[in-house]
């Protein structure tokens, strides 16, 4: 089988935890990339949907990732501080 050479540029730290992310999931970037591009073609369509992301939720998730926010002990009190 013939193949044909990819090149892209990117950003080094970028390549770096991307190799450590799919070199944990067993395979390489090549093949990665592959999954990739085999799965847009299957699809007609890119393999999830692009969007701009609400900077609200951009930081909420970072909030519930750090462990911050606030805490509730149950629905009723999360209710009455979403009503307050």
């Amino acid at each position: 089988m013939s193949e044909a050479r990819l090149s892209i540029r990117t950003d080094p730290s970028l390549k770096k935890e991307a190799q450590e992310l799919f070199n944990q999931m067993g395979f390489d970037i090549s093949t990665a990339v592959n999954i990739f591009l085999r799965q847009s073609v299957h699809d007609q369509a890119l393999p999830f949907r692009p969007s701009i992301e609400n900077p609200d939720n951009i930081e909420a998730r970072r909030q519930a990732d750090a462990g911050e926010g606030r805490r509730y002990s149950s629905v009723s009190d999360l209710m009455a501080d979403l009503n307050a």
